[in-house]
């Protein structure tokens, strides 16, 4: 089993990606492989609407940054997590823009597949950057993996970060969560015990 885990940051070793290796050193105790991909500098493209997605086999008509990638090892993940620091009381705009786009383009890559969000900020901001990034789960049906308390940590250097002790520990058990849910569901579908089928969505316009 593996987990994809998305570090939101310019910074490739910054506070996100700290706390992101956190998660997978607990992972690893638990047999599963986690891998990094950081969204990096590069320039990230928003999500146009366009629609050219469909019928590309789950790939994004933009094939110049990281969202391609990200989908392709998507396909042969089974967890998630998505790292993210605090901006303006928000996520960062870069990953809100792959994100869009990886779910736009390949939704079902992500539909039963269990994860958490990880957010890191130096004071404010991160409830509701938490809250955000969760909407990505809940629109996917994918299980949302809790811990003790919201997986948040604080510092503006990968040194302070590691001084919060509170928040490094509710890192530990979400990740330790995430481990216990994949194997659930492994030891489940070795049983027969498949995710449900669910129904096209409907679609209902208020403006009529």
């Amino acid at each position: 089993m593996n987990v994809l885990m998305i570090n939101g940051s310019a910074r490739s070793d910054g506070c996100t990606w700290t706390a992101l290796q956190e998660a997978a050193s607990v992972l690893k105790q638990e047999g599963i492989d986690a891998e990094t991909i950081n969204i990096g500098i590069k320039p990230v493209r928003d999500c146009i609407g366009c629609g050219k997605c469909d019928g590309l086999d789950n790939r994004c008509i933009f094939d110049d940054d990281v969202v391609n990638e990200i989908l392709k090892k998507a396909e042969t993940s089974d967890g998630f997590i998505f790292g993210t620091p605090v901006y303006y009381a928000h996520p960062s705009g870069r990953i809100l823009s792959v994100l869009d786009r990886v779910f736009y383009a390949g939704k079902p890559l992500f539909v039963h597949k269990p994860g958490f969000a990880l957010v890191s900020a130096r004071r404010a901001g991160t409830t509701a950057s938490f809250d955000v990034l969760n909407k990505y789960f809940t629109i996917s049906q994918m299980p949302v993996v809790s811990s003790s308390y919201w997986t948040v940590v604080h510092g503006n250097t990968p040194a302070e970060l590691k001084q919060d002790k509170e928040g490094l520990v509710t890192v530990q058990h979400a990740a330790s969560n995430l481990a216990w849910l994949l194997k659930c569901i492994e030891a489940g579908k070795k049983a027969g015990i498949n995710p449900p089928e669910n129904k096209k969505l409907a679609w209902t316009n208020f403006i009529r």
